[in-house]
Formats: structure tokens, C-alpha cells, sequence
């Protein structure tokens, strides 16, 4: 099975920590389950997003990597709309 490497970076720290998660192509909610684990926020209240804002809908992370790159964002939901 291919791997996909997606590099993550948690938006809600100002310090912007990142970390680089290489998964399965077959799933992108792996991809949140593991990045929410490695930054400690719950992965059923957060978000996957592109560095422009545009969310990533759970589908095959294969399709994710060619259309949107390799460089993801994840948003804890009680950050999004926050000013």
C-alpha cells in the first residue's frame, strides 16, 4: 500500500508548531486522527484545511496530495470564525 506525506501545522498556537505525518493512501481521516493526537486537541472537533483556508472533506488522502500539495493546516473547531 502507498503512503501519502502530509506536512501539518496546528493554526491555533502561535508558535506554529508542524509535524510530518506519512499515512496509507486509502483514508484522509487518518491523516486528523494522528495529527490531533500528536498536537493534543480532540480529533472529533477539529478541521483539516488547506494553507488557504479551504477544507478537506474526509476522502482518500491520494486524491488530497496532487490537488492540494502536502501542506495542511488542522483547525480545533472551537478556533474556527475566531477573530
Amino acid at each position: 500500500m502507498a503512503k501519502v506525506s502530509f506536512k501539518i501545522t496546528l493554526t491555533s498556537d502561535p508558535r506554529l508548531p508542524c509535524t510530518v505525518l506519512s499515512v496509507p493512501e486509502s483514508t484522509l481521516t487518518a491523516v486528523l486522527k494522528f495529527a490531533a493526537e500528536e498536537f493534543p486537541v480532540p480529533a472529533a472537533t477539529s478541521a483539516i484545511v488547506t494553507n488557504d483556508g479551504v477544507g478537506i472533506p474526509a476522502r482518500p488522502a491520494g486524491g488530497v496530495f496532487p490537488k492540494r500539495g502536502s501542506e495542511l493546516r488542522i483547525v480545533p473547531r472551537d478556533r474556527v470564525g475566531a477573530c
